[in-house]
């Protein structure tokens, strides 16, 4: 029967084993957070979600089972077995969840056609990668590229983007159509609509969006926005003059 004195043991050691597992969860925030899924991505690529799945099982079962095995009456050679065995579990799961998010981190927003895309690392048609351009051909770690795209040249290429289309890689995710964003951008406000279309369509929002787009200095009359294609519903709004980037609101621009 587990006395009082027992039970106090038992909070004790989980409480110290929680506190750890904290540390190792804000540890891997930062990296999670500051090097792969910065800024809007944390919310548009879904890196939040990612991060609470992987984090939230082990910093609550790790506890838990420390609770359920923390008895001294075993002796110390083998409770420290006990938590070794736990404390390797738990790391091997944080290992494995860690990767799996390096995997689907994103690495490029893409500008396509008439929307932006966030494309990960497991979106990219590698094969194609040592044909993009030399700055573009080792994915990135500390966060996604900006970029723009050519169009298929006519005939063949046309052909088989339309073909590697159907088979799910689009153009955004093949390296050898990428090119800097700065050769797409006048392309992007031509095919950008402006701020008031994006007001009307969301007339209960009004104030709380016009607060955002001043937060970020969009100026109402000239600023534009495109779809973002991501996990969750954005649009990215651009400058008018520029095509430069200003911000981002959560909202479905495809209407």
């Amino acid at each position: 029967m587990v006395d009082k004195l027992d039970l106090k043991r038992r909070f004790r050691a989980a409480g110290v084993h929680a506190l750890i597992c904290a540390v190792i969860a804000t540890l891997a925030g930062v990296l999670v957070f500051g090097l792969w899924f910065p800024g809007v991505y944390r919310s548009a690529s879904g890196g939040r979600d990612l991060f609470l799945l992987v984090t939230g099982v082990d910093v609550v079962l790790g506890p838990i089972l420390t609770f359920a095995v923390f008895n001294l009456a075993k002796g110390w050679k083998h409770l420290r077995r006990d938590l070794a065995v736990i404390g390797a579990i738990q790391l091997a799961a944080l290992a494995y969840g860690l990767h799996a998010v390096y995997l689907v981190r994103p690495v490029a927003m893409v500008f396509e056609a008439d929307r932006f895309r966030v494309v990960t690392a497991a979106d990219v048609y590698r094969p194609e990668l040592p044909k993009a351009p030399p700055e573009y051909r080792s994915l990135p770690i500390s966060g996604p590229w900006l970029l723009g795209t050519r169009a298929p040249q006519p005939g063949k290429e046309h052909s088989e983007a339309l073909f590697m289309a159907l088979q799910g890689a689009d153009i955004a995710d093949r390296p050898v159509f990428w090119q800097h964003f700065a050769k797409s951008a006048g392309d992007a406000i031509a095919r950008a609509r402006p701020l008031s279309a994006l007001l009307a369509h969301y007339p209960l929002r009004d104030a709380e969006i016009k607060a955002e787009l001043a937060a970020m200095g969009a100026d109402l009359s000239t600023a534009r926005f495109l779809p973002l294609v991501a996990r969750s519903d954005w649009v990215v709004v651009l400058d008018g003059g520029s095509g430069s980037i200003l911000g981002y609101v959560q909202a479905n621009g495809f209407f």
